[in-house]
């Protein structure tokens, strides 16, 4: 049930990117919280800032943004994309216990954290040590970027997560309204 929901949820223009499936390595960071790098990070031709989230590294099929990706599942030696896949229980900070996926929603805002970030089909840097025998990744991409259309998220819009309350930045997307 909640794969089809989480289906459900994805706007009718994000069916017509590029999809694909990888079947592999990826991190999943559905349920991270990201922190402001202090660069910037352009994704296609837009400006953002860069947020650098820490994710598990998970092996399966995953979807993925292959616009973002060029074409290719392959990451380079030493790092894996951070993709989306419909696993319902998967490890999650501050532990890294295997434990069930919590959807939530949230409302973005202009306080420090208050924002959401876009994880997806962005590559991550795996970590040297496992931690509690799960291989970690430091993934980065665009805080407060909508992952359906690569425009800017503004204060006030509904977004989505798995995240736990109170994380800052969490990694999710923006609910699109109707007729967006």
């Amino acid at each position: 049930m909640k794969k089809l929901l989480l289906l459900l949820l994805l706007p009718a223009n994000v069916f017509a990117a590029d999809l694909m499936i990888c079947n592999g390595e990826f991190a999943l960071c559905a349920a991270s919280a990201s922190v402001p790098t202090g660069k910037t990070i352009r994704v296609e031709g837009k400006e953002f800032q860069e947020g650098m989230a820490v994710c598990p590294v998970l092996t399966g099929k995953a979807v993925a943004n292959g616009k973002l990706m060029q074409g290719s599942c392959k990451a380079p030696a030493g790092k894996v994309w951070s993709l989306f896949s419909t696993v319902t229980e998967y490890p999650q900070a501050p532990s890294w216990a295997v434990v069930p996926m919590t959807p939530r929603s949230f409302v973005t805002s202009t306080e420090a954290g208050g924002g959401m970030s876009n994880q997806w089909s962005f590559l991550c840097d795996k970590q040297a040590k496992k931690v509690n025998g799960v291989q970690l990744a430091n993934c980065y991409g665009p805080i407060n970027e909508s992952p359906w259309n690569n425009g800017h998220v503004a204060p006030g819009t509904a977004a989505f997560t798995a995240a736990p309350v109170g994380v800052a930045n969490p990694v999710g997307g923006d609910i699109p309204s109707k007729g967006k």
